[in-house]
């Protein structure tokens, strides 16, 4: 218990005085999450949009395979990317591992299905008539599809944000393709990780209490815009 005490105690110290090293940390996580929720909102809202509105053959199995990446374990999707970006990968020559851009790049992979996913329940909420009426008075499908994103755009949000709150979480991709080398692919949970090994509780802590608190924030954000969603719907 003196243990804990004492660990929140310069924890919280260690905070106040902006500790160089704890912000050096936090900045890379921010970093690669903010990247890779970007990219993935980027490709998962418009797949989102077309598997919503498209009838093809085969888009039932396509629905049963994206959701079932969302169980998809973080050191599967590490390994998998590894053997593709490691020396004797077929990405190799782009030397790629350990860096921030590999961080990125599992990242995207681990959270395009659940922006998608999303997407799809956020715009499934929109009445029908939308898309009906746009295209009647002559809508093009790009300026339908601005006005669906338009209507559900407190889902999508709520969308992007969860999957912001999947990998600012994450250890396994960050552990095995970004290597936790200081100063440049060391994020909060790899940190984390680190000093528990070491016996060094007080930088881990730390850096728990900042990853609980943007946790935190991301979930009040999500809750909101997810009410605000449901209101729109009704």
């Amino acid at each position: 218990m003196d243990l804990l005490l004492d660990s929140l105690k310069s924890a919280f110290l260690l905070l106040l005085a902006c500790d160089p090293e704890l912000l050096d940390i936090v900045s890379v996580s921010l970093k690669v999450s903010a990247a890779s929720t970007l990219i993935a909102s980027l490709i998962g809202v418009p797949c989102g949009l077309f598997l919503s509105y498209s009838r093809f053959y085969g888009r039932q199995l396509l629905l049963t395979c994206l959701n079932t990446l969302l169980a998809l374990p973080t050191v599967v999707i590490g390994l998998v990317v590894y053997s593709f970006i490691s020396r004797r990968g077929l990405l190799g020559s782009f030397e790629l591992l350990y860096t921030q851009k590999a961080i990125v790049l599992g990242q995207v992979i681990l959270i395009v299905p659940l922006v998608t996913s999303l997407t799809i329940a956020a715009i499934s909420k929109i009445d029908n008539r939308y898309r009906k009426t746009a295209l009647t008075l002559g809508a093009t499908h790009f300026q339908m599809a601005v006005v669906i994103v338009k209507e559900a755009r407190y889902g999508i949000v709520a969308a992007i944000i969860a999957a912001f709150g999947r990998v600012i979480a994450e250890v396994g991709i960050s552990m095995m393709l970004g290597g936790n080398a200081r100063g440049f692919t060391r994020t909060m949970t790899t940190a984390m990780a680190l000093e528990y090994d070491k016996g060094e509780f007080v930088l881990a802590v730390a850096l728990g209490l900042t990853l609980m608190t943007i946790a935190f924030a991301v979930n009040m954000l999500f809750h909101f815009f997810q009410g605000r969603s449901r209101v729109d719907a009704v």
